[in-house]
């Protein structure tokens, strides 16, 4: 009709006319597959033909023709630490630019069996990550048909191809923080200040990382000779991890110098239990963390923790899904951490 703009969206084939090419070859640029396929000049003019023309390719109908969602399903144990935010969005930033969603699922029985958020996972996903769960609690998400990316998890968990592997449906590939070596610069960092006695503020929740965690200090400290390690066990909260402290440093016998707590949460607890009993830190008792959260800056004084990169776990976890549905090997090595000294630790009685 005279006076109404044709707003029809472009397609492939007004790209291939504008740049003078098949339809084909537009498909091969645009899908970025025209490596070795298509001149650099033809590829180029292919992609300043879809710029002019405004061409964005269907996606809904290339992902039926590829049997694909492009969604990826995170499932973490709470949405209460910030840590897995952090992993929420490292992988989002990856996802989106191959194209990807990423649906955020925590799990309603915490580290428990997930449930199937959707109907059918594997009619509505393309794979799922994990974040600090074990592999058997994912059975009923994708029931082993969905590649799944276990991050912070047991490496040697149910179908795990340690990392290495490239696969299909049901591969399981790992990516972990270099955990033991967290502790180990704990350990070593406490050692190496003076201090001999050391109680453990362990977390309650049991998982391969914490199980590790509680491994390595115990075999770091073992090997410094004359040390005293007790373990006192919390909940995951700032309240119980107070009262575990408490306990630690009101026990018969000589008082510990040194609390080694899981992670920043329980460090804020035995940082609290010993302001309550007219405790010093770090002047009469130190206290580590782990994470580097935000708390870990604003708790006074500020803590000495170990820093995990969780939005880099989370992009490399999101990395290594696309790898696997690509059918390319996928990298799962280890993440370094880094030990962060701040004004929670000192030699003792100072």
């Amino acid at each position: 009709m005279p006076g109404v703009t044709d707003t029809a969206r472009p397609t492939s084939r007004d790209v291939a006319r504008a740049a003078g090419v098949s339809q084909a070859t537009v498909s091969l640029v645009l899908g970025g597959k025209s490596r070795g396929r298509v001149s650099e000049r033809t590829a180029e003019a292919v992609r300043a033909a879809a710029l002019a023309l405004g061409y964005r390719p269907n996606l809904a109908a290339r992902n039926l023709r590829l049997g694909r969602t492009r969604t990826a399903l995170l499932v973490v144990p709470a949405l209460t630490n910030e840590y897995f935010a952090r992993v929420y969005t490292g992988a989002a930033r990856v996802a989106a630019e191959h194209d990807f969603g990423v649906v955020l699922y925590p799990s309603p029985d915490g580290i428990g069996p997930a449930r199937d958020p959707f109907g059918s996972a594997r009619a509505s996903l393309d794979g799922v990550i994990a974040s600090s769960m074990a592999a058997d609690a994912l059975d009923a998400i994708g029931g082993g048909d969905l590649p799944l990316v276990m991050l912070d998890s047991d490496p040697g968990g149910a179908g795990a191809a340690g990392g290495g592997g490239a696969g299909g449906a049901g591969a399981t590939v790992t990516v972990n923080f270099d955990i033991a070596d967290g502790m180990r610069q704990v350990a070593r960092c406490l050692l190496d200040l003076g201090h001999r006695r050391f109680t453990h503020i362990a977390s309650a929740v049991d998982t391969w990382t914490f199980h590790v965690r509680a491994t390595t200090l115990a075999d770091t400290l073992a090997g410094a000779g004359d040390v005293v390690l007790h373990t006192e066990r919390s909940a995951h909260s700032v309240e119980d991890a107070r009262l575990a402290a408490e306990h630690a440093l009101t026990r018969p016998g000589p008082r510990p110098t040194a609390l080694v707590c899981d992670d920043d949460i329980l460090a804020a607890g035995a940082c609290k239990a010993a302001r309550r009993l007219g405790l010093r830190v770090p002047a009469d008792v130190s206290v580590t963390g782990f994470d580097d959260l935000a708390l870990a800056t604003a708790v006074e004084p500020e803590l000495t923790t170990v820093r995990l990169p969780a939005d880099e776990i989370g992009g490399r976890g999101m990395a290594a899904l696309l790898a696997v549905l690509d059918g390319r090997p996928a990298d799962g090595s280890d993440l370094p951490v880094e030990l962060v000294v701040r004004g929670s630790t000192a030699p003792p009685g100072t």
